[in-house]
């Protein structure tokens, strides 16, 4: 059961006992630390047992203390400065290998992201794309270099790609004035959320467009407005998201759409080739 955590807390805090209000307190205060440790950890830090960490957390309505951690997590990294998100880096590193630490993070989140991926919502993503009128590729701040590969893989088989590229919010309502019903919007983001992305996803959907959102998990502001929810992993490896992930999606969909246009792809490449040759685009092997 997913509640907003800090919210449950002010509402309820006069009703906990003497134990579960030191709990609370504690999250309320320290919530960046608190999502990261174990109910035992959690227990010595506010002076409580273990089973009183664990039935505060059923009184939220979560099956255990794991689940209650992962929503947590979840609501945090929406609510973490970058400072914040420096200081819970070192605290989970500590004095392990940052290399060994991170990679071995990032390998884990693919993992689950495969584990838990729509694939009906997927195959309709690479159905909705292939069939599109035009395709609008959306996604700032860290979002924006996901956005930029899929628009420069996408290109190589469409003419009919187009990344919205923006310094202002009102820019972006500018460059997608003219979307409207059979064309796909693929709008990226991850926490901390762009609200420009949002609000041209919003725009999007009200014009008629499809929707294909690529974020971090359901509770996502993107979400509401997807025909086609792609959940990737991005939790914090440092005061930036991993974007691993996310990018092994854009992997996936690029290969798929571009199987699905076979014929169109190959013959766009060996006129690519060309150009690329005449143009001496590239280093020959050996040269």
């Amino acid at each position: 059961m997913k509640r907003d955590i800090l919210s449950f807390i002010d509402q309820n805090i006069a009703t906990f006992s003497k134990g579960q209000k030191q709990i609370a307190t504690y999250i309320k205060e320290h919530y960046d630390k608190a999502a990261f440790m174990t109910a035992a950890k959690l227990g010595r830090e506010v002076g409580v047992s273990e089973s009183t960490v664990v039935r505060f957390v059923l009184e939220f309505g979560f099956e255990g203390y794991p689940e209650f951690q992962k929503a947590l997590q979840e609501l945090i990294r929406a609510k973490l400065t970058s400072v914040q998100r420096v200081e819970v880096t070192d605290n989970l590193i500590g004095n392990a290998s940052v290399l060994d630490k991170v990679l071995i993070s990032d390998v884990e989140k693919i993992k689950n992201t495969l584990e838990g991926i729509d694939r009906h919502a997927f195959d309709d993503a690479v159905k909705q794309i292939s069939a599109a009128k035009n395709i609008h590729i959306l996604g700032m701040k860290a979002s924006s270099y996901l956005a930029g590969f899929l628009n420069h893989s996408l290109r190589m088989i469409f003419d009919k790609v187009r990344l919205i590229q923006t310094t202002s919010g009102s820019e972006t309502f500018e460059q997608m004035m003219n979307v409207g019903e059979g064309d796909v919007v693929i709008a990226v983001s991850f926490p901390r959320y762009s609200k420009s992305v949002i609000r041209g996803a919003a725009f999007a959907k009200k014009a008629g467009a499809d929707i294909i959102a690529i974020t971090d998990s359901e509770s996502s502001p993107l979400a509401e407005y997807a025909s086609q929810l792609l959940i990737a992993q991005s939790d914090m490896a440092s005061f930036a998201d991993s974007l691993v992930a996310p990018m092994s999606v854009i992997n996936a969909l690029i290969v798929a759409v571009a199987r699905d246009n076979k014929e169109q792809l190959s013959e766009r490449l060996h006129r690519l080739e060309q150009v690329w040759d005449e143009h001496n685009v590239y280093q020959k092997h050996g040269h």
